[in-house]
């Protein structure tokens, strides 16, 4: 069975920090490409940042430059995302995806094929 268990959200304050990490099974985790996307209350998910099969390429949406960094660990099946300086604009419910789209495709939602269950990441002021 194909599982992507996306854990490590909560409460933060801005300015503070969370690690996110994807667990991955019931595929062959080094074939795919995956991304995090977010959704908040009242709006369409949003790519944040994206890392290619081996690690070696990333991508960040303009949201996530500077301050949020995407790795994975092969090895152990986990994709992270390290949330530093965290805003209250960070407040969304966040989804690791994975799909084998060509890079250049990998921002688009729809070109997933299996989405986690989310972990919501809650900002205060």
């Amino acid at each position: 069975e194909v599982q992507l268990q996306a854990s490590g959200g909560g409460l933060a304050q801005a300015g503070g920090s969370l690690r996110l990490s994807c667990a991955a099974s019931g595929f062959i985790f080094d074939d795919y490409q995956i991304g995090w996307f977010r959704q908040a209350p009242g709006k369409e998910r949003e790519g944040v940042a994206f890392i290619d099969n081996t690690g070696g390429t990333t991508y960040y949406t303009d949201s996530a430059k500077g301050r949020f960094t995407i790795s994975r660990d092969n090895a152990k099946n986990t994709v992270y995302l390290q949330m530093n300086s965290l805003k209250p604009e960070d407040t969304a419910v966040y989804y690791c995806g994975k799909t084998k789209a060509p890079w250049r495709y990998v921002r688009i939602s729809s070109r997933c094929d299996y989405w986690g269950q989310g972990t919501e990441v809650t900002v205060s002021s």
